[in-house]
């Protein structure tokens, strides 16, 4: 299951049935699960903890240093992912730059081609980032969402739940929970099709559609938006919509412009 060319540190702990190909590198303290695969000149650098049935595909780096000026190479940190997971190759996932800490990603998710993640980045579960999709460092993005192709994040932002965001776009700001996203900044609507897709049922579609208009294409500022919203009753789902945009991070939340609206059912 190893093959002859791979260089396995004596530290690392690799389950029996893990599979690691031609010229893979696996350094130390590096945990593998039950089920995982390490493909062809693959890389697993340092504390590494890989959950079962992981992919780890060509060429991929996971867990190396930031690319952070002021990081001090001795730092211990490093990068836990969970169950189910594909990365492609050539994907780059770089540890914490804190001491003690790491970089996160949950279950299930696909990271395509050229993927990067920059340290500190957590990713929930179920998400797909198409090929060459950037996220800068300190990226919260939550489950269910699915990121284009060549779009880049900046660092210290969220991207919600069940989000669309069209490839190429620029991300500067957060984009808040079922929402889609394009360009720069500009939220275009709400992920419909995704929400659909999911089971959201037509009431709660409509229910969180409601609460988008209320806070984004009322003609109120954003403030008075969310009072106004926060008096009225709304189901579990649509609730978290609101509680998102209530506490944005520094960078501030993507906007609709011009005349746009919420996705019809």
């Amino acid at each position: 299951m190893i093959h002859a060319t791979a260089i396995i540190h004596s530290r690392a702990q690799i389950d029996p049935s893990v599979e690691v190909g031609p010229y893979a590198i696996i350094d130390g303290p590096a945990h593998i699960a039950e089920g995982c695969r390490v493909e062809a000149h693959a890389q697993i650098v340092g504390d590494v903890r890989m959950g079962k049935g992981t992919v780890i595909g060509r060429a991929a780096v996971i867990g190396d240093t930031p690319q952070d000026l002021s990081f001090d190479p001795t730092t211990k940190s490093g990068v836990i992912m969970g169950e189910g997971n594909v990365i492609r190759e050539h994907v780059t996932i770089h540890r914490s730059n804190k001491e003690g800490c790491f970089t996160t990603i949950g279950d299930g998710n696909f990271l395509m081609a050229g993927c990067h993640l920059g340290h500190d980045v957590q990713v929930g579960n179920k998400n797909i980032l198409a090929n060459a999709v950037l996220i800068g460092g300190h990226v919260h993005i939550g489950n269910h969402s699915f990121l284009g192709g060549g779009a880049g994040f900046h660092q210290f932002l969220r991207v919600g739940d069940y989000c669309v965001v069209q490839g190429n776009s620029v991300v500067s700001t957060d984009v808040p929970h079922y929402c889609a996203a394009h360009l720069a900044n500009t939220l275009i609507g709400l992920n419909v099709v995704g929400l659909r897709r999911a089971g959201f049922t037509a009431d709660e579609r409509a229910e969180i559609k409601k609460l988008y208009q209320c806070l984004f294409l009322s003609g109120n500022n954003l403030s008075q938006a969310i009072a106004i919203a926060r008096g009225q009753p709304w189901s579990a789902k649509a609730a978290r919509l609101l509680e998102f945009v209530q506490v944005p991070t520094k960078r501030g939340l993507a906007r609709p412009r011009g005349k746009v609206h919420a996705a019809a059912d």
